[in-house]
């Protein structure tokens, strides 16, 4: 089977959505091309897209959050949407680009593909059977313009929403957020992963690919609550925020209670250690978190997509939010192992492990 696997790099969730699918399907002896179609226009647009998504959400997420608030206003008008007509454009080159190859499915997880997608459809472009995965737990504003074959949902919880958004029900299919191998299984056991100490609890610190969800604040609040335990160690990973990195490394480096490291290619490695993981409530690194039984403590949500994550996991038990009333002294959570346990319980529960597996089946059946 031949597949066309588009995303493009407003965040790193997406991409790594898309490398979980690729990574299943290859595995099986496909052959996948993965592609980000700005990069059909040339490099330059892609890094422009890109680049002004990590700006705006890393220097003002609040700014981001006026603007998904925005979009929610104008999906209600029933026009077609700005998103729509700007990847026009670039909807022209994948058209090239689709007329010169042949593929048995294409697959989305990103927003932008499945518009361009839409797009070549009306223009009556001939494709095969399209797939667009939603990443977050909740139906973006622009999901229901678009004119996909199927909507692979994270949670039958979330059918209804999609639904009364304007998405045909016929084409929901709850299988989950895929994730990569790495994460569904554990290689090694706690006590034996990475650099674990025994008898040390280890929080880890992350803000995504990269970096936002205001770090150094909660590294200041973790040392102030923790203050004189020596039984401890925080990780902090500041993904691709180099200027972050450098702020906490002058800071903490010489700290030895304080790991602080850059972009790292094995995540799943310091989630296997850890006792607690803070993080934004990104879609895809919460899935992770949660098939790994990691328990999740979600701070600083970007608004929009990131504050529904973060309502979904937390009613469901699967995580704690630092905002909540629940959660005014982090350093019981941290020192409690039943409370922990049973964020991992509700994790197992709720959070669908396989999804990559179940996605490529399904993949594979409609090909069929």
């Amino acid at each position: 089977m031949e597949v066309l696997i588009l995303s493009c790099k407003t965040g790193g969730g997406h991409n790594t959505a898309a490398e979980a699918v690729k990574e299943e399907l290859e595995r099986r002896g496909h052959h996948t091309v993965f592609l980000d179609p700005y990069l059909l226009a040339g490099p330059s647009l892609d890094r422009t897209v890109g680049n002004a998504y990590v700006k705006l959400v890393q220097g003002c997420p609040k700014a981001f959050g006026t603007l998904y608030q925005m979009g929610e206003v104008v999906r209600r008008i029933p026009l077609q949407s700005p998103v729509y007509y700007a990847n026009a454009k670039i909807a022209k080159k994948l058209g090239e680009y689709m007329a010169e190859h042949s593929f048995d499915c294409i697959v989305m997880t990103h927003l932008f593909p499945a518009e361009m997608i839409t797009w070549l459809k009306r223009k009556g472009y001939r494709l095969p059977p399209c797939v667009f995965i939603a990443t977050d737990y909740t139906c973006i504003p622009f999901t229901e313009e678009t004119d996909c074959d199927y909507y692979i949902i994270p949670s039958e919880e979330l059918t209804e929403e999609f639904v009364r958004k304007g998405i045909e029900k016929e084409k929901i299919k709850p299988l989950g957020i895929p994730v990569r191998a790495a994460f569904q299984k554990k290689a090694v056991s706690r006590r034996e992963a990475g650099r674990r100490k025994k008898d040390t609890r280890y929080l880890l610190v992350a803000g995504g690919s990269i970096g936002a969800g205001s770090m150094e604040r909660v590294l200041q609040k973790i040392k102030r609550r923790l203050r004189g335990q020596k039984d401890w160690v925080c990780i902090a990973v500041c993904g691709n925020n180099y200027g972050l990195y450098k702020k906490l490394k002058k800071k903490y480096g010489s700290d030895q209670q304080y790991i602080i490291l850059g972009k790292t290619g094995c995540m799943e490695r310091y989630m296997e250690i850890c006792d607690l993981f803070l993080s934004k409530p990104g879609g895809l690194s919460s899935t992770e978190a949660a098939v790994l039984g990691v328990p999740l403590l979600h701070i600083s949500p970007i608004p929009g997509c990131e504050s529904r994550n973060l309502k979904f996991f937390a009613g469901r038990g699967m995580s704690y939010n630092s905002l909540g009333k629940k959660m005014h002294r982090q350093k019981e959570l941290f020192m409690d192992d039943e409370l922990l346990e049973q964020l991992r319980f509700n994790q197992k529960k709720y959070c669908k492990a396989d999804a990559a597996g179940k996605i490529c089946d399904f993949l594979e059946n409609i090909k069929n």
